[in-house]
This record gives C-alpha cells, sequence and structure tokens, in this order.
C-alpha cells in the first residue's frame, strides 16, 4: 500500500514538473547521493560550526539536479530534523537554523553563507 502511495506522489510530482518519472527519479537518486555525500564529509571534516554550511551544501547540490533533486533534499532533510529533534535532545532553535540553511541551499542560495572561517578547502 505504501509503494502505491509513493508512486501516486511520484507520479503527480512528475506530471507538474512536466518531466518524465524516470528522470524525476534519475535525479532524485541523485540529489539523495549528494545529501549523502554532504553529510558524510561533515561527518569527515568533524569541524566545529561547519553543520549549516553541509546542510547548505547537500540541499544546493540535490537541488541543482532539478525537481527530483530538490524532492530528494526535502524529504531527507525533513527526516533528519524529525529525527534529530524526536531523539537526539536537539533543541528546536537548532531545528530550525537546520532548516534554515537547507531551504537557502535548496532554493539556490550559496552555502558559503554557512561556510565558518578555517573550514578546509578540499570541503
Amino acid at each position: 500500500m505504501k509503494l502505491f502511495v509513493y508512486l501516486v506522489l511520484l507520479s503527480l510530482l512528475c506530471a507538474s514538473a512536466d518531466m518524465s518519472p524516470i528522470r524525476f527519479a534519475w535525479d532524485a537518486m541523485g540529489g539523495a547521493w549528494d545529501m549523502i555525500r554532504a553529510y558524510r564529509d561533515m561527518r569527515e571534516a568533524n569541524y566545529i560550526g561547519a553543520d549549516k554550511y553541509f546542510h547548505a551544501r547537500g540541499n544546493y547540490d540535490a537541488a541543482q539536479r532539478g525537481p527530483g533533486g530538490v524532492w530528494a533534499a526535502k524529504v531527507l532533510s525533513d527526516a533528519r530534523e524529525r529525527w534529530q529533534s524526536d531523539f537526539s535532545g536537539r533543541g528546536a532553535e537548532d531545528t530550525r537554523a537546520d532548516q534554515e540553511a537547507n531551504e537557502w541551499g535548496r532554493s539556490g542560495g550559496d552555502p558559503n553563507r554557512y561556510r565558518p572561517a578555517g573550514l578546509p578547502s578540499q570541503y
């Protein structure tokens, strides 16, 4: 049943984006990979104050792929923030700030707005 609901939603999203379902799915998979890569880089960098930068960067990279990437970025960002607020004990203010960085990146804003001084250039 859940698969059917997801397929219907995917079809509606594709119709509204005026693109093929295959292209949308391909962009969504690429966007999910962009989000995973940003998360992996954030963990590897382990740099204090860089969290928002990696949020914005992952969302930005995913959104550059098109509507499928934007959709994947939103779904993954919302799920992560929901999990974080429910289980990690981080406050609503941190969640709000993360979501602001997510939206900034998804809307095409330059992720470097959130880049902390001293973060290695490889990121």
